[in-house]
């Protein structure tokens, strides 16, 4: 009878007290969708895949990937189920889905909550074979003798690369078009078959072309050069001065998941991405760690959306 009574003191005490009871602790009830609103084969993919087969053994659930590209998939996460099994893996391209589609049927900050940032991927300006550039200074000479006439790959309207390209192209003066792909595949292919001259590539995918003798190295958007190609010029210092960008990816969670729910799993994120064959394989393919809690990393959403998506609606890109 005593310990009968405890208990239900203790449960008393939890549910004033605002404490997670038995419903927190015993997510997950079932399986956990990580939804990639890009392509296979895209960081946002390679990344979730990265983590899945771990956080399936933290959770003991099935962690199913999804790929919805494009819009479609981050609207079924923003109007989806708030129990905590449907979660978005984005990038910072998530920032400018409000300017560059004028009828969405979400809003990008109202709708979602920050769950972690997971990692920083650094992106390297490369050049079509058949574009002869060896040099930055050689590419932006090469833009301003031709304006209009070269094509800048993109994996898609609104995606990391596509911000890094507009903010490359706005700070180098220079005019070239745009030629948004279905993604970093497809844009990869048309960069080896020479319909678009230059493309932002992400590090982990870039550097196996490079190693290939299939495309042509040009310079990295960060702010220090890559320790696994030392001789890669920073943009900044092969001609923009004080040009660099952070392209993040994480988790986003629809607004009104339980807090229990989101702590959870960044903390078991964070668990996962500091296990010694993690970080060797993000080494391996020059991802970086970057793990950041819900608060902060929703605060970086907010600041992005108002830098990038200030920066497009000055360049007016977005939907009319």
């Amino acid at each position: 009878m005593r310990t009968a009574l405890r208990r239900m003191a203790l449960l008393a005490a939890a549910v004033f007290s605002g404490l997670p009871v038995a419903r927190a602790q015993s997510w997950p009830t079932q399986q956990v969708k990580i939804i990639v609103p890009l392509s296979a084969g895209s960081v946002t993919d390679i990344l979730s895949r990265a983590l899945s087969d771990r956080l399936q053994r933290v959770w003991q659930q099935p962690v199913i990937v999804e790929n919805r590209p494009g819009i479609a998939g981050t609207a079924s996460v923003a109007k989806g189920a708030t129990d905590g099994h449907t979660v978005l893996m984005t990038s910072n391209g998530h920032a400018v889905l409000g300017v560059m589609n004028k009828n969405l049927s979400f809003d990008p900050l109202a709708d979602f909550t920050g769950v972690t940032q997971i990692a920083s991927v650094p992106f390297i300006l490369i050049a079509a074979p058949s574009f002869e550039v060896k040099t930055l200074a050689d590419l932006i000479a090469a833009a301003k003798a031709q304006p209009g006439k070269l094509n800048f790959a993109s994996p898609g309207l609104g995606t990391s690369a596509h911000i890094l390209s507009e903010l490359f192209k706005h700070s180098a003066g220079i005019d070239v078009t745009m030629v948004p792909y279905k993604g970093a595949p497809d844009a990869h292919t048309g960069i080896l078959r020479g319909d678009a001259q230059m493309f932002f590539s992400a590090v982990n995918i870039g550097i196996e072309y490079i190693a290939a003798g299939k495309v042509r190295p040009i310079a990295i958007a960060a702010r220090e050069r890559h320790a696994k190609l030392p001789d890669l010029p920073t943009i900044a210092e092969a001609g923009v001065p004080g040009f660099s960008y952070d392209a993040w990816f994480g988790l986003l969670a629809p607004s009104g998941m339980p807090r229990a729910s989101i702590e959870r799993i960044a903390r078991d994120v964070a668990a996962v991405v500091a296990e010694p064959e993690v970080k060797a394989s993000f080494d391996k393919q020059g991802l970086i760690a970057a793990v950041i809690g819900p608060e902060r990393f929703d605060r970086t959403l907010r600041e992005d959306t108002k830098r990038y998506g200030g920066l497009f609606r000055e360049l007016g890109l977005g939907q009319k």
